[in-house]
């Protein structure tokens, strides 16, 4: 009988956020709702390439969705999305005329002219 151990090693998150990214869910998470325990990344079916990007206050865990601990709070991952979303990278970006989350998502095979959705 040989002793063996069981090797333990962390997975990866589905999605890598990038400092600008955790400082902004931070400054949310300073201004959230009372009952906000996190923000969750979801991907609704809107815009003519189907799925979009969702970001929005969480009140309560669902046992399905990826939890991710930021810095500056729990961020969560629908968990019907994370399969549409696994190795991309999530960013904040600001500049002189606008300001919001970028994804960079190698699971997107397409997107629309807008850019307010992407297909897989």
């Amino acid at each position: 009988m040989t002793d063996t151990k069981t090797k333990t090693r962390k997975i990866p998150a589905a999605v890598t956020l990038t400092k600008g990214a955790e400082a902004r869910v931070a400054e949310l998470m300073s201004k959230a709702p009372e009952d906000a325990i996190g923000v969750k990344l979801s991907t609704p079916r809107r815009g003519c390439s189907g799925l979009a990007y969702s970001v929005d206050y969480v009140t309560e865990e669902v046992a399905m969705d990826e939890k991710i601990e930021t810095p500056g709070g729990i961020f969560y991952i629908d968990g019907a999305s994370v399969l549409y979303l696994v190795g991309s990278i999530m960013d904040w970006v600001e500049d002189d005329f606008t300001a919001g989350f970028t994804f960079e998502n190698p699971n997107a095979k397409g997107a629309c002219g807008c850019g307010e959705s992407f297909m897989v």
